[in-house]
């Protein structure tokens, strides 16, 4: 079998979807399967050409500049060296026993309080290549990079060509990097789960059991003060559903209750909750130890706004606070709005993404305030009596770095969650990304009227029938009720991961020194 490489494969698929005829009579496949390959290519042919092409090009770039790599480059570790102290300390010690008559195969050690000066390297990409978790983040990273490129490009596809009955590539993408997140702080959390002695466990059960909690308060509070919009998405959703299952012939209440709703969303915030409980942990102590290290105070107000981000990102829908302060504002007899409710939610999305950008820039001092943990393990070994092997002083030092990607991990799948959440919120609930009033574009027929690449008048029209059900699908799944769901889940993972990174804090600067 010939190899492919990457340019060879891409642009081999790439022509596929250009010649979506060939492609469909290419596949010896039974009616069904034939079927659902026109309807494919019926919805969304233009627009799968531009995402593949769009994936092709954002890959090529990520064989030659990795973000996962260039988060590499600023970033110092700090190793042992085995300097003249610790070479005239060795070398005394083993004249002293060969003269005294007693060379024992012990391990050697030396005193806790023995002049040691660690060094510092940058982190390149072979030395992390050996690092737990490389791969994970290195996919995670490069995917999620791919992934938004593909969904820029189709947001400006539609910008430019105006609504269509076209599915939306970029979506799909986005689900894509949300279920591969989900999957390495799932992965991360089972860990937790098989250490027997610590107290790992225990602790992710404990969060998951107080977010459930949490969740089933949040969702009764009314939407006069949290605006999510679940109760009027639900309710759509339920008259849809009613009159979509009357259209077909069947008698329905309805396809499932609010209170069953409600406690399936309570069960995912609990999972979520889980999982962010020590990346939220490792956040907290990665601030403060980065504030400990950082003089310059334009940083530290930039590492205040980055721990604080996501409690602003939670009072964005809290509607007392700041949309009733927006949309009716106290400025005397009249109450003039400040902007509109589309506007409003607009800016809503602009901060969420400017924070998100903003955590991905302080990066680079968090992980290295976590690699300074070294030096820092190290003087506190020079304040305490006895000795220590040789042996246990590399591990306390090298197992800092090991665990790098760990932690690269825990900081860059949170922030990847909720900059995708809100892109969904955006694309899905019908959102805009201007601050002007959008025109009402009419809908394009062309697909409608788009001459199918089959010849059988009795497969166009069965594929005309499979075309009207997922057209009744959507009206089922209307922007109302995505929106309401996508808004919650947004503010949740902004609240879990202040609530943790809050609790985190008090535990890293009270708990831990009392």
């Amino acid at each position: 079998m010939s190899h492919l490489s990457g340019y060879d494969l891409g642009w081999s698929v790439f022509g596929l979807a250009l010649d979506g005829e060939n492609l469909v009579y290419a596949f010896h496949v039974n009616g069904v399967l034939k079927i659902v390959i026109l309807v494919v290519f019926h919805q969304c042919t233009n627009l799968l050409v531009e995402a593949i092409l769009c994936l092709c090009i954002a890959w090529h770039i990520i064989l030659y500049v990795s973000l996962g790599h260039v988060m590499w480059m600023y970033v110092t570790n700090i190793f042992q060296r085995w300097d003249h102290v610790l070479f005239y300390y060795f070398f005394s010690l083993f004249f002293c026993r060969k003269y005294n008559g007693h060379i024992e195969n012990k391990p050697l050690t030396i005193p806790k309080d023995i002049d040691l000066h660690l060094e510092t390297k940058s982190v390149t990409e072979v030395d992390a290549l050996a690092l737990h978790y490389f791969p994970e983040y290195q996919w995670l990273v490069d995917f999620t990079v791919a992934a938004t490129v593909v969904y820029i490009v189709t947001e400006a596809y539609y910008s430019l060509t105006g609504p269509s009955q076209e599915m939306n590539i970029g979506i799909v993408w986005c689900m894509l990097v949300l279920a591969f997140a989900l999957k390495v702080l799932f992965s991360l959390t089972t860990h937790y789960f098989k250490v027997q002695d610590g107290g790992e466990r225990s602790l992710c059960v404990t969060f998951g059991f107080f977010f459930f909690v949490k969740a089933m308060a949040i969702l009764v509070v009314t939407e006069n003060y949290l605006e999510f919009g679940l109760e009027t998405g639900f309710t759509n959703f339920s008259e849809s559903a009613v009159h979509f299952l009357e259209k077909q012939g069947l008698e329905a209440k309805g396809p499932v209750s609010q209170l069953t709703l409600k406690f399936f969303l309570a069960v995912l915030c609990s999972l979520i909750g889980a999982f962010l409980t020590f990346p939220g942990l490792r956040l907290a102590q990665m601030h403060l130890d980065a504030l400990n290290q950082t003089t310059d105070k334009f940083t530290q107000l930039l590492l205040h706004i980055n721990f604080l981000s996501p409690l602003l990102m939670v009072l964005l829908w809290v509607k007392p606070i700041t949309k009733d302060y927006v949309m009716n504002p106290p400025l005397g007899k009249e109450s003039v709005p400040l902007m509109t409710e589309n506007s409003f939610d607009t800016i809503r999305l602009w901060v969420i993404i400017l924070f998100c950008a903003l955590r991905l820039a302080m990066m680079r001092h968090h992980l290295q305030a976590y690699l300074n943990l070294a030096q820092k393990c190290v003087d506190q070994m020079k304040k305490e009596a006895g000795r220590i092997s040789t042996v246990e002083l590399q591990k306390m030092v090298a197992r800092v770095f090991y665990y790098l990607c760990v932690i690269a991990l825990q900081y860059v799948a949170p922030l990847v969650m909720l900059l995708h959440t809100t892109l969904l919120l955006k694309t899905l609930g019908n959102h805009t990304w201007g601050f002007y009033e959008d025109s009402d574009h009419p809908v394009s027929d062309t697909a409608e009227g788009s001459q199918l690449p089959c010849p059988d008048e009795k497969m166009k029209a069965t594929v005309s029938q499979i075309t009207m059900a997922l057209g009744g699908l959507k009206n089922i799944f209307t922007p109302l009720l995505f929106r309401g769901l996508l808004s919650f889940l947004t503010w949740w993972i902004a609240a879990c991961l202040f609530s943790i990174s809050l609790f985190g804090l008090f535990y890293h600067q009270y708990l831990i020194v009392a």
